[in-house]
């Protein structure tokens, strides 16, 4: 199989995206202008090299039908130098030609860099999920900071060779994205390893992942876990533990090692559902084991002094990771449960992908809350301790009785979040009533987000703000949610902020209706033509109050 058929055998995530050459706009079939093409491709360079880095194909539709890249040499010129020519500093892209379907078709390869990357326009981006955001120079510019005080997998270790790695892991590996090649080949494709001076040099990346024994060049790659007695920890006399275990073994295994430990371990709860009792683990299995996974892909592999340990008592789970948060990732935005990522080990990450431990970036957090609440448990707790410790903590209390949860299951096709599934519970609990301070002090949001999140309830017709000016909102009949045309939802998502600070700026409308600046100022504009707001000042200083 060819590097262009594996490329397209791989999954879709973020380190691989296609591009078409064809305009397909307006009925007609159209070869794309190449400077439009070669933007394309400098956008996505500069954003997948500002994150993990990542490859892109042109040729290929998002389908995955191959229509390819048929320009003449002169237009290839201009692609090929777009990393060059579009992106400042320059990207250096691996760029390779090959066809499919007969059909010629170009590949661009970037690493993750230590620089920042601007786009010649003037404009930052980076690769989230599977899109090029805009980002604020300095954000990128921490992050890559950040990137640079901690970079542990990319350090070549001269003294290790060949004979220090399992081979078969590495060839496991090539069979599972179908790559017919050699060991060494298939470290040099991830980026795992280089030629020099006529022998192969191993990066700490390699021998974590696939090494015979990781703990040679890194003693704490394992994982601890302690079994305690009890809902607490305790020392000396009174000591608890009930059961310890190191769990070692290359990365690529430790994972399934890790389960096999833990499993025996979790306790089965009963559940009284539709008149059958229901058995379940005390905790879902994607919570735990994506947090183990995480833990393993993201921790500070500099700190050689600190493990990963989990921790087990009788009412929770603790999986505790060295390292802190990753610019720019956040405690504020995972408790929001924003889909954003950034990877401290963007090479381990890959293989792990590769292997089928991890999907997609930036989910696994996002979805570890949304398994818990589903099994009617408590949302996951997350915090950073001074020590540069990341932990999460598992609770097997249940927070939503079978009633509850039975009650929730007729708004599965709404498509709510864990936060507003809560709003909703408690609001059904309070007289079919809740106040926006309220929603904030119960799932730990700002103003802005609990008014984008009631914002979402009122536009699908779960919840209206009866009284205007008011700061209560209701529930309408849960059983038949009502069509929101008409309301004036964006006043009612911006209400809270008004009462708060007594007017709101253009920011404010940004962040409390996530919208762009142009949107915001349109809103704006609209609200004063309905007579809901007027506005004061001008240019910065312009804000909008409430016409009474």
């Amino acid at each position: 199989m060819s590097d262009f058929e594996w490329i397209l055998h791989q999954q879709e995530g973020q380190f691989f995206e296609r591009k078409s050459c064809f305009d397909r706009s307006q009925g007609k079939v159209r070869r794309r202008p190449v400077r439009d093409v070669a933007w394309d491709v400098a956008e996505t360079l500069a954003a997948m090299a500002n994150a993990d880095g990542g490859a892109l194909v042109l040729g290929i539709e998002d389908d995955g039908a191959v229509s390819g890249a048929d320009y003449p040499e002169d237009r290839l010129k201009i692609l090929r130098s777009a990393p060059k020519t579009h992106i400042k500093p320059a990207v250096k892209a691996r760029i390779r030609e090959g066809k499919l379907d007969e059909k010629p078709v170009l590949l661009f390869e970037v690493d993750w860099s230590m620089e920042a990357h601007q786009l010649t326009d003037g404009r930052y981006l980076l690769r989230i999920d599977d899109r090029n955001v805009p980002f604020p120079a300095g954000d990128i510019e921490a992050m890559k900071e950040g990137k640079r005080r901690r970079v542990t997998e990319t350090r070549f270790v001269s003294e290790a060779t060949l004979a220090d790695l399992d081979l078969a892991l590495i060839d496991r590996l090539g069979e599972r994205q179908g790559m017919r090649t050699s060991s060494e080949e298939i470290l040099a494709h991830y980026r795992l390893a280089e030629g020099r001076n006529g022998r192969t040099v191993l990066t700490m990346a390699a021998l974590l992942l696939f090494g015979k024994d990781p703990g040679r060049w890194h003693p704490r790659c394992g994982i601890d876990f302690v079994k305690y007695e009890g809902i607490e920890r305790r020392v000396g006399a009174a000591l608890n533990i009930i059961k310890r275990e190191r769990i070692e073994g290359p990365l690529v295994l430790l994972i399934e090692k890790a389960y096999e430990t833990i499993r025996p371990h979790l306790r089965e709860r009963q559940r009284l559902v539709d008149l059958f009792f229901e058995e379940k683990l005390e905790y879902p299995n994607f919570a735990w084991q994506e947090t183990i996974v995480n833990a393993v892909a993201h921790r500070d592999y500099r700190y050689e002094g600190l493990g990963i340990e989990i921790w087990m008592f009788d009412d929770r789970l603790e999986i505790r990771s060295p390292g802190e948060l990753v610019e720019p990732v956040t405690l504020e935005r995972l408790l929001r449960r924003e889909r954003i990522h950034a990877s401290r080990n963007p090479r381990i990450v890959r293989v792990l992908s590769d292997f089928g431990y991890m999907r997609e970036q930036g989910e696994g957090i996002p979805r570890i809350f949304e398994a818990m609440e589903r099994d009617g448990l408590y949302p996951p707790g997350i915090r950073l301790e001074a020590e540069a410790i990341f932990t999460v903590t598992l609770r097997n209390t249940v927070a939503y009785s079978p009633e509850t949860l039975r009650w929730l299951a007729q708004f599965e096709p709404q498509g709510l979040n864990g936060n507003q599934k809560r709003i909703l519970v408690y609001a059904k609990e309070h007289q079919n009533a809740f106040t926006n301070r309220e929603y904030q002090k119960l799932v730990g949001a700002d103003i802005y987000q609990a008014s984008r999140d009631i914002k979402e309830l009122i536009v699908k017709g779960l919840v209206k703000l009866p009284r205007k000016g008011g700061c209560i909102y209701e529930l309408f009949s849960v059983t038949t949610p009502v069509a929101a045309a008409g309301m004036p939802q964006e006043y009612y998502a911006l209400e809270p902020v008004l009462e708060e600070k007594g007017y709101i700026k253009n920011e404010d409308i940004r962040r409390a209706l996530g919208v762009s600046q142009f949107s915001a100022n349109r809103i704006a504009k609209r609200l004063i033509a309905e007579g809901r707001l007027k506005s004061e000042g001008s240019k910065r200083g312009r804000r909008y109050v409430s016409v009474s």
